[in-house]
């Protein structure tokens, strides 16, 4: 590998302000802003929205479908057929 060419790689602690979720991962992201966490000094980010928040990942995501989605594609497509 060429030196001085890769961004540093190191451990940054994400704010999901939506869920006041913390998660320590590593990262290769520039944060502005630094965080005490447990003793010890990791870049912050935070984030609007994580797998800690997300509808899809908490189960509570609602599908709205009054129709079905066959019965809306016959539907639409019927008239073409006669």
């Amino acid at each position: 590998m060429k030196k001085d060419i890769h961004p540093e790689y190191r451990e940054v602690l994400f704010h999901d302000i939506a869920a006041d979720d913390k998660f320590i991962t590593r990262s290769t992201i520039e944060a502005k802003d630094t965080i005490d966490h447990e003793g010890t000094t990791y870049p912050y980010v935070k984030v609007d929205i994580s797998a800690a928040s997300h509808p899809f990942y908490t189960g509570t995501q609602k599908i709205l479908d009054t129709e079905g989605r066959v019965d809306k594609f016959k539907k639409k497509y019927a008239r073409r057929r006669s």
